[in-house]
This record gives C-alpha cells, structure tokens and sequence, in this order.
C-alpha cells in the first residue's frame, strides 16, 4: 500500500511506494508525520508541484465500510472501517434501564412526563449517527492527505422500489447489463448467503420461489429464496432440484421447525433493506458539502463491477468498483482495519449488573503523560512479563498500565517501559 506524502507546508502530494518512502527517510529528505495511515513530511517544501487526480471511494456497511483511493485505474489504498454503532445502541439501552430503576426507586410517585422532547430535522439515532460521522472524519482525513480531487459513494444497497416492480425504470432497466443483480444481492443478504434448505455455504445458489409459478407464486421478493444455482430463492442446486414445483408444506413436511423459520424470514418486510438505507441521504449531503465533485452508484452496479473483473468480495474491494468503473490494477495486499473505538466515557463510577455504584471513576485522564486509547509499545526487560507488547493502553493513576494485543490483555505493564506510537484518536488499527 501507498505512503502518504505531505509537503513542508503540509499540502498533500502524490502517495508513493513503500521503496520511495523508505529511501527518503533513509536520507532525511523527509520524517514520519503520522503512523496510522502511514505519513511521510518532506523536510524541504516542492514549489509549485504537480500532483494526479485521485478518488476517494466508499463502500458504506451497517458493521463495516470499505475505503480506497484510486489513482486512474490503480488502486493505491485500502481500508475497512468497523463502526461501533452496536456498541452504542447496547450502552444507550443499559444507560435507559439504570435511569428507569433510579427514578422508580428515588422519585416512585412522580407524575409522568411525556411531549418534552423535540428532534431537530434530520435527526438520526445515535448508533446510525456515529455510522455516518465515522465516514465523515475519515473522508476528511484522507482529503488533508491525499490530494483528492473526486468523492463516489454507493448511494444505495438496495432499490426497494425495483425490487418490488421491475419495470419501474422501464423494460431497458430490466433487461440491461445489470438486470437480477440488485434483486440477487438483496436475497443473498437477506438468507445470509446461506442455502435456505440446507444451510450451504460457499456454493453457488440459485434464486428459487417458494410457491412454485406453476401454483400461482409471483415473483414479488416476499415470495423468493435462496438456494444452490440461480432461480428464485437462496437454495443450492441439489435442493432446489428436490424441491422442484412441490409447495414448501409438503416439500418441508418432516422438517416442521424449518418450514416455519423458512416462511418467517420469507415474510419479513423490506426493513432489513431500508435500515441499510437509513443514513445514505445523510452520508450524501454532508459529502456535498465538502466541495469535491460527487458520484454515486447502487450495490448492484458494485457487484456487477467487481463479478466483472473476478476479485474477491471485500469491503474495500466493493469500495474501488463504487461508480462508473472499467478495469482496475489493484496494488493493494493487505488493506488498513480500522476499528472505532469511541473517546471514552463520562461516568463518574462503575455499576454492577443490578445498576448499584461500585467503583468511582477518576475525572483526571491523563497518568504519568499517558491518556487511556494511546498507542504505544512496551518493551519489557524484567519481571514475569518479558517482552515486547503493542497495542492501545489503559491508564492508572498508579503507573501500572493495561495493554490490549492482538493475542489479547496484557495487565499490569509498567509506565517505565511503554514509548509512544501514536496518540488516541478514538480508533484502533491493525494493518
């Protein structure tokens, strides 16, 4: 992957390859100006210097977006991005139950309020908000180190309308180069990528009706499913052969358990869809708002993109066949995982599981000139825990520091041997 080059004055220039990057700060033509993503400063300023057109691409995902620059056709960095909007809407939960069972137990015969509340325009919940500002920030990160000069968003995953009325657009849309891929992607999300039947996994699945057209099924999706090889449904091959023109009553007779989740999830309404949808407008807007010039693009066209050219389904591999694409040279190995990890919490103690206070928490968050979320590398020399540690830490008052690995928890680390990496910024990176 690229390395990221900003000139003395910090105006960003063309990324280079790792060889380059390594010979400059061989030589002290340039220094390290961030680790993650990796930044190079040059220590003399370019005058008036040339630099190529790039575009930023985002892939948004309910658990994980993919990101990538592209320049012309190479793409030239990668990363995936893991939101943290589970995380948030568990802490709201439990926030709202300690509040609830404090107010029945302090104020038990006060009168209930309602009404007093209001939303403002285009309020989003919290976790679907924090969706939306993690893409931003980054978005805005990359454009201060990149001289970006395009930004293509996959606008929409689904078209629910075209997936309840095909014609919608007019026969050209259902019979061009892109007819069935938004309503097989939508199947394949919505059974999992899983054989309905049987459960398969990696095999080629066929859409399948789960009341055969030959008994008067439709092909509205509600009616569909996915199975092994394509015709409508998510089955595999072998089961939708067995299947045939059977109604799923008899075909599933013995099977009384699976036939009812089967009909279930077949009855469950565009909402899966329309969640995945809910902050695209939002996204959209305030990416118009920074200037650049804007392409969208559907989850259909993405797949369609990358099926095309036989890469591999990841998060920012859909992210560079966002839009309008022809071939791509991808130059990029192992992507950036980003993981958001908030700023921490302003409670002032800890609660046991029933909501009881246990333990206070300090007000002070920095320790021995360390603040909780820090990167850093520990090098340790003596005592039980010899060797060298990596990770975001955990700070005390006492010194004795708490360092998250990849191979997990490393307690009791003491200050003296932890060196800064990078400063907290509410992620966690792995390359």
């Amino acid at each position: 992957m690229r390395v990221f080059v900003l000139n003395k004055n910090r105006q960003p220039l063309d990324p280079c390859k790792p060889a380059r990057a390594r010979i400059l700060l061989s030589s002290g033509k340039a220094k390290v100006y961030r680790r993650y993503p990796f930044t190079i400063i040059l220590t003399e300023e370019i005058k008036e210097p040339i630099t190529r057109e790039h575009q930023l691409k985002i892939d948004p995902g309910a658990k994980t977006s993919g990101l990538a620059i592209v320049q012309g056709k190479r793409v030239i960095w990668g990363a995936e991005l893991t939101h943290r909007g589970f995380q948030i809407r568990d802490a709201l939960t439990s926030r709202r139950q300690l509040r609830r069972s404090r107010r029945n137990r302090k104020t038990r015969y006060r009168k209930p309020r309602f009404l007093n509340r209001t939303r403002p325009k285009g309020w989003l919940a919290p976790s679907l908000m924090s969706r939306a500002q993690n893409i931003l920030t980054w978005v805005k990160k990359l454009t201060r180190l990149c001289p970006v000069t395009g930004i293509s968003q996959e606008l929409v995953r689904f078209d629910t309308q075209k997936l309840q009325n095909h014609e919608i657009s007019g026969i050209e849309y259902q019979h061009g180069t892109l007819y069935g891929y938004e309503l097989r992607e939508y199947l394949l999300e919505k059974w999992n990528r899983k054989c309905a039947y049987c459960g398969a996994v990696d095999t080629q699945l066929e859409i399948e009706h789960i009341k055969p057209k030959s008994k008067g099924g439709s092909d509205r999706v509600s009616n569909l499913a996915i199975g092994r090889r394509p015709r409508y449904a998510n089955a595999c091959h072998p089961c939708n052969q067995a299947k045939s023109n059977q109604d799923i009553e008899l075909f599933l007779s013995k099977n009384p358990s699976l036939l009812k989740r089967i009909l279930n999830q077949a009855k469950r309404p565009l909402a899966d869809a329309a969640s995945v949808n809910t902050t695209r407008w939002k996204l959209y807007h305030e990416l118009k708002s920074i200037g650049l010039p804007l392409e969208v693009g559907s989850g259909g066209l993405t797949k369609f993109n990358r099926c095309r050219q036989n890469l591999p389904k990841t998060h920012w591999l859909d992210a560079a066949n966002v839009g309008k694409v022809e071939t791509l040279i991808i130059e990029v190995t192992h992507p950036l995982i980003i993981t958001a990890k908030g700023h921490g919490t302003r409670q002032l103690c800890r609660t046991n599981k029933y909501g009881f206070p246990t333990r206070h928490c300090s007000r002070i968050k920095f320790h021995k000139g360390f603040q909780t979320g820090d990167i850093v590398r520990a090098v340790v020399t003596k005592g039980k825990k010899i060797g060298t540690y990596v990770g975001r830490v955990a700070t005390r008052k006492s010194g004795s520091f708490n360092i998250s690995t990849k191979s997990g928890l490393v307690q009791g680390v003491s200050h003296k041997y932890c060196q800064f990496i990078h400063r907290k910024d509410g992620y966690a990176y792995t390359n």
